[in-house]
Formats: structure tokens, sequence, C-alpha cells
């Protein structure tokens, strides 16, 4: 399945513009005089509210003064954006800042994952998927089965044509938490085995004795693409926060590095998990 999303892919070309814009350190009325159009309008394209077109991201980069390598780049995204949106059939079950975060996963080059409490969302097995779901409490008993659907099928994105590029740091006491019957975390523990024998998965454990590191503020995601700046999501219970600025995706990033240097090398965390499949 093409990973495509229109919105998503407006969101991140207007993450961009914004950006140039910024840095360029020109206001919104500046750029609106480039292309004939209101201020609001200006907002809307960089919000991704409005549809950019090439010419217009050309315009308005070339008045930035954004490299001509950086205008094609934008510019081809933007040529790229009528297409449908994969997660459409899930519409109704998942929520608004979850849809944009998929959309952004399906564009992106690479993932890095940390996590706490559960396994990551693109690693969990339909029968994991579906204990984690139901003991939350955060999804509608009705709507249980179509969301548990939806994350099956956004985990594809590891085993398509030209996949995505998954490194996941886990805390071990997310593994053993007891997610579901012994079934399921046998079932679950095999799944992630799998998972790390393909070149395109890089999966790391932090155990309790691994002591301190960056991770003490919680999960996060980094997501890198080929025509855009790298992003920062963190989920909240009730929505997400999204980080672009490239100060505080540095921060992030420089996490991401400490965290793959505390925890176990992969070998051994994919050991540790053949051992928790076989307790």
């Amino acid at each position: 399945m093409e990973r495509s999303d229109p919105s998503a892919l407006r969101w991140l070309i207007g993450n961009e513009l914004r950006h140039y814009r910024n840095e360029a350190g020109k206001t919104a009325a500046s750029a609106a005089k480039t292309i004939g159009c209101s201020a609001g309008k200006i907002t809307h394209l960089e919000t991704g509210r409005y549809q950019q077109q090439p010419d217009e991201i050309s315009a308005l980069l070339d008045f930035y003064g954004v490299a001509r390598h950086d205008i094609e780049r934008l510019t081809s995204l933007a040529a790229s954006s009528n297409s449908h949106t994969w997660w459409a059939p899930w519409a109704n079950v998942v929520p608004d800042w979850l849809k944009t975060f998929v959309g952004l996963e399906g564009l992106a080059r690479s993932e890095f994952n940390y996590e706490t409490a559960l396994l990551p969302g693109l690693m969990q097995t339909a029968a994991y998927a579906h204990a984690a779901t139901n003991s939350t409490g955060f999804v509608r008993p009705d709507h249980s089965e179509r969301f548990v659907s939806f994350r099956v099928t956004r985990a594809q994105r590891l085993s398509q044509e030209d996949p995505l590029n998954l490194h996941a740091v886990i805390e071990e006491s997310a593994l053993r938490r007891r997610i579901g019957d012994s079934d399921t975390r046998r079932e679950q523990y095999r799944h992630l085995l799998e998972l790390g024998d393909q070149p395109n998965v890089t999966i790391q454990v932090i155990r309790a004795q691994d002591g301190a590191h960056a991770g003490v503020c919680g999960p996060f995601f980094l997501l890198h693409f080929d025509a855009a700046r790298p992003i920062v999501y963190n989920e909240l219970l009730e929505g997400a926060v999204y980080l672009q600025n490239p100060d505080q995706v540095s921060t992030y990033t420089m996490a991401a590095r400490n965290l793959q240097e505390v925890a176990m090398q992969p070998e051994d965390s994919l050991a540790l998990i053949e051992e928790l499949l076989h307790d």
C-alpha cells in the first residue's frame, strides 16, 4: 500500500515555508505581495490548510533567498500532493492528531522511537494491540476492532517495498509488562525477533541496571524525511506536540544518540527477547 497522505504533505510543506520565511526575516504581509494574495493566505499555506501550488512555492522561496536545489525539492513535493489518504477507511476511529502523525510517518525515510511502557505501535501484533487497546479505555469498545486493524495496516510500512527504517529503543519493563495472556506475549516476542532480523529494523533494549539516560522525560519519535527537515513527535493523553524548531530537534537528536549508547547492543537485545520468549 502506498502511504500517501495529502494533508500530512501539506503540513510538511507548510512547515518548510514557515521555516524559510522566518529564517529570511520576512513578514507574512511582504510574502503575500510576492504572490499577490493576503497575509492570511500565507498563514494558511504555512499551516497546510490550503493546498500549496508549485509556482507559489517557487516564488515565495525565491523571495526568501532559498537555494535553487531546495526550491526544486519542495516544488517536487507539492507536485505529488494530489493523492489519496491511506488511512481514510479508519478516519472515524483515529483522532486527528494521530492522523497527522501516521501521515508524516508514511512520508518519512526513517523513524527513531523511544518507548517506556508499551512496545512501539509499528511492532505490535494484532493480539498485543487488541489487549493494549482494551486495557486503556481510550478507544470505544465498538471501535476497538477497527482501531487494531488500523494499527496492523500501519505496521505494514516496515515490510512494504521501500520500507521505513525504524530504530526502536525500548525499556525492558515494556517488554516484561503483562499485556494480554502468555500466548499473546510469546507471539509478540517472536514477532519482535522476526522484525529484528530485517535490515531496516534495529531494536535496542535498556535495562534498569543500565543507569540514567536522556529518556527521563518520556517516549518520543524522531522522523527524518528525504525532502524536508526532521520532526519530533511527543504523544500526550489527549493530543500530541510536534517540534520543528532546529534547536529543539537537535536536543532530541542528542537524546536519541545517548539512548542508543546506553542501551544494549542490537544482538544482545534480541538475545534478551529470546530469553523472555522461553521463560
